[in-house]
């Protein structure tokens, strides 16, 4: 009888170790992406019509050329002292595609102001063409541009702004005209680690490996490579294999870093940061400058004037430092328990954390932004 209460016992441990390394553990889909799923950044010029009356003003010169070229080219010839763009507006078109948007596929797209319009409000792309850094043409871009708001200027100079009104997007306005590579070769397939580590690289190989044998071995820490069975070689079976593939849950190792941006005050730690043992002293010194005016008042019949001086008083405020000892592997948790207890601010923790940076107590990366 003791024997087998011995062994649940063992079963429910063995149980629960299996359900807190699943609980760990993410889909291989959400971490990495196959290479052909890559986007391409596309990015064009255009002109935007149709404005009432909040496009370029007339010294936006490159819109008056735009415009004037695009009119020589369907057969009309006008002088670019006679063109009036307050209803035109210049734009860059940027949009993204990759290899699974074939050649009669829509995307979206993103129009941007680029000269002084005050409003894209009720306007439509013209057709532009859309291309990658080197000068290849995937898309072309036309449609209404929707901004999400409104802009209302009035006559006495009041305005009502909803929104961001320079900056707009044309759903489904680029037709895309040419496929990029889908970087497959063969039975070869390359999956790309959204976040490179080797530990993270090694787990995946072993995990996949043990779904389908020696299929899978880390190129580096960023790239995994997969051969596809002979037995899978049918489109609708690589198909579900790369399916299979995305599927299996694997538990990624994470670096131990600190992430803090300076301008918000916003602080982000890792669960993996600790500090080694330390000794903090941490207090506050405000200096407080009141100035109160002084008038000095001439006496009667002297024909003085009323003199005004101001004087200073500056105040000191120290607080009392409070120390805290930090034992050896302390984590993030009783980091952040300590640093409440003290009633520390967002830039009193961004201080303390560039400190410890500095003495090397602090093990994680500093990432400041």
């Amino acid at each position: 009888m003791d024997r087998l209460r011995k062994i649940i016992a063992l079963i429910i441990i063995l149980l629960l170790c299996s359900l807190s390394a699943a609980a760990d553990a993410v889909r291989i889909k959400d971490i990495c992406r196959y290479q052909g799923d890559t986007d391409v950044d596309l990015i064009g010029y255009g002109l935007i019509i149709g404005l009432d009356g909040s496009g370029d003003g007339k010294g936006t010169q490159f819109t008056i050329q735009s415009l004037v070229n695009m009119m020589e080219r369907m057969g009309l010839t006008v002088s670019p002292d006679e063109v009036k763009v307050k209803n035109v507006a210049a734009v860059m078109v940027t949009g993204k595609i990759s290899a699974v948007h074939k050649p009669g596929s829509r995307i979206d797209v993103t129009v941007s102001s680029v000269g002084d319009a005050t409003s894209l409000q009720g306007g439509t792309l013209l057709m532009t063409p859309l291309s990658s850094l080197d000068g290849t043409v995937y898309a072309v871009a036309q449609g209404p541009v929707s901004i999400g708001g409104f802009n209302v200027q009035l006559q006495d100079g009041n305005k009502i702004v909803n929104n961001y009104t320079l900056v707009g997007r044309v759903p489904g306005g680029g037709l895309v005209e040419k496929s990029p590579p889908d970087g497959a070769d063969g039975n070869e397939l390359y999956l790309s680690l959204l976040n490179p580590d080797y530990t993270t690289a090694s787990r995946i190989v072993d995990r996949i490996n043990l779904e389908y044998g020696l299929t899978a071995y880390a190129v580096d820490e960023a790239t995994v490579r997969l051969s596809v069975p002979d037995s899978l070689s049918h489109p609708n079976d690589r198909i579900k294999f790369m399916s299979i593939i995305g599927n299996l849950r694997v538990a990624p190792d994470e670096v131990a870093r600190v992430v803090i941006n300076e301008k918000t005050g916003t602080i982000v730690a890792g669960q993996h940061v600790s500090i080694s043992p330390v000794a903090l002293a941490h207090g506050n010194l405000t200096i407080n400058i009141q100035t109160q005016p002084v008038i000095s008042q001439p006496t009667a019949f002297s024909q003085g004037q009323t003199v005004v001086t101001s004087q200073s008083q500056v105040t000191v405020n120290e607080e009392v430092a409070r120390v805290m000892t930090f034992p050896e592997s302390v984590t993030i948790s009783e980091i952040a328990t300590a640093l409440n207890e003290i009633g520390a601010t967002p830039r009193d923790i961004i201080a303390i954390f560039q400190a410890l940076k500095e003495t090397g107590a602090l093990r994680a990366e500093l990432v400041l932004m």
